[in-house]
């Protein structure tokens, strides 16, 4: 992992993401990290603002708590719900 204090980041940002295919780039300020550029792989735009939207995870983490206190139903459970054939069928 690069790090770049951000007085001394003058190039342009174009310059910088080329770099990050290789390793991610941390941007600080007195040396405390403030940002960073990383390479994205495997994700598309909605992807990559759902994963940073506070909202969301919180909505993730509230499900995922639900589902330890209540349990959830199988996938076998959900298609028969929806009138789906099993995968076996």
């Amino acid at each position: 992992m690069k790090t770049l204090e951000r007085n001394n980041a003058t190039r342009p940002l174009s310059a910088y993401t080329s770099e990050v295919a290789e390793e991610p780039l941390v941007v600080t300020v007195d040396g405390e990290p403030i940002a960073a550029l990383m390479a994205i792989t495997n994700a598309d735009l909605e992807t990559v603002s759902l994963s940073t939207n506070p909202q969301f995870l919180e909505l993730i983490e509230r499900s995922r708590e639900r589902q330890k206190r209540e349990g959830g139903i199988s996938s076998a459970e959900m298609r028969r719900r929806l009138g789906l054939e099993s995968p076996e069928d």
